[in-house]
């Protein structure tokens, strides 16, 4: 399974910490091109700098990019062919972070619409970049990630991965349903540093 990053701000560089740490291979993109991205390269072993043509094209996508660039950023890449893609975005306008009026829809089904053919899975979205990508083990237990999504089979896939990653990941259920929950503002569960213990 070939896994990219686009977006190489504090959340897509907390995600690329976080594969790095557990030794899962990664490539990363953002719009100023690979060579902006060596002392990350340098920094994290298995993570590699492509361009974000190339990152759309793995089988998961981590999507971290600041809300209103993601349409410029997902413009004209390759069809999604049933790609998974990550949804770690919060809709926010930056730097005021105020909140985007999306009409009273979920964030994910916004960014889904703009992204067809892909199977959305929204995660890595609720907790801080420190968090995301400190030790998952907190408090004689594993830190929560939440996850939610249409498609069964490509939550069981980000599920996994999460468990990969040391974390342990709590099924909210629907894009429409668990991603309000999860989604930042308006959801009453991020930035909410939750522990599981197994």
């Amino acid at each position: 399974m070939n896994i990219a990053i686009i977006g190489a701000g504090a959340i897509g560089s907390a995600i690329a910490r976080s594969l790095s740490r557990a030794g899962i291979a990664a490539s990363i993109a953002n719009s100023r091109g690979p060579e902006s991205l060596a002392a990350l390269h340098q920094e994290l072993p298995g993570i590699r700098p492509v361009t974000i043509d190339e990152a759309a094209r793995a089988d998961v996508v981590f999507l971290a990019v600041q809300w209103s660039r993601i349409p410029e950023a997902v413009r004209d890449l390759p069809a999604w062919n049933g790609r998974i893609v990550i949804d770690a975005n919060n809709a926010l306008e930056v730097p005021s972070f105020q909140a985007v009026d999306l009409g009273g829809r979920a964030s994910s089904l916004v960014l889904a619409d703009l992204l067809p053919g892909a199977r959305v899975v929204k995660a890595f979205n609720h907790l801080a970049a420190a968090l995301l990508q400190s030790d998952p083990q907190a408090e004689g237990g594993r830190r929560v990630l939440f996850y939610s999504g249409d498609d069964a089979d490509a939550k069981k896939t980000v599920a996994q991965l999460i468990d990969r990653l040391g974390f342990a990941g709590v099924d909210l259920g629907t894009l429409d349903g668990g991603g309000r929950l999860a989604q930042f503002p308006g959801g009453p569960l991020p930035v909410l540093n939750l522990v599981k213990f197994d």
